[in-house]
């Protein structure tokens, strides 16, 4: 497996899938899931409402799969991370669950290339350090167990989350 990092946007990633930081409606909102609606287009909303009318959303740490319409991708894997609310709710693991299932949804599509974005360090105010370190903890644990996917993107919006995300890779090579 090979881990790589890049700084831009994830919605020009080349990958078989691009993760999503969604909202429990899967509707489409600010950040990175409002700029994954608007490149990808119609066919990912319709995806969502499909999957809304069969199970009322996608609840926090939770995945789901639809089409990646425009995008440059084949899936998007739409995941709700947590609210930070001082650690007291379970966030470190609700963030763990977020990770862990959107690489379980990958591996059942067969998905070599995944990329993720920096989930809940935006709006939901997750401490940046503390969300990539359960970031890339968790996708090195999943590894030790599964082989099927070849390729990790973190994706990283801005300088500061990139830097942390370097200097923890950095430390695990």
């Amino acid at each position: 497996m090979v881990i790589n990092l890049l700084l831009g946007d994830i919605t020009k990633t080349k990958a078989d899938a691009i993760v999503n930081a969604a909202n429990t409606t899967l509707l489409g909102g600010g950040g990175v899931d409002g700029a994954i609606h608007r490149a990808g287009g119609i066919k990912i909303l319709e995806e969502c409402k499909k999957i809304i009318k069969k199970q009322g959303g996608c609840g926090v740490g939770e995945a789901v799969i639809t089409t990646a319409g425009n995008l440059p991708a084949k899936f998007v894997i739409h995941t709700v991370g947590p609210i930070w609310y001082g650690g007291i709710n379970n966030e470190d693991q609700l963030l763990a669950n977020a990770y862990k299932n959107c690489l379980q949804l990958a591996i059942e599509n067969e998905v070599k290339k995944i990329a993720f974005p920096n989930i809940s360090t935006g709006v939901y105010n997750f401490p940046k350090e503390r969300a990539a370190k359960i970031a890339i903890r968790t996708v090195f644990d999943y590894f030790k167990t599964s082989s099927i996917l070849e390729e990790i993107i973190f994706v990283c919006f801005d300088r500061e989350n990139y830097s942390i995300y370097e200097g923890i890779l950095n430390t695990k090579h």
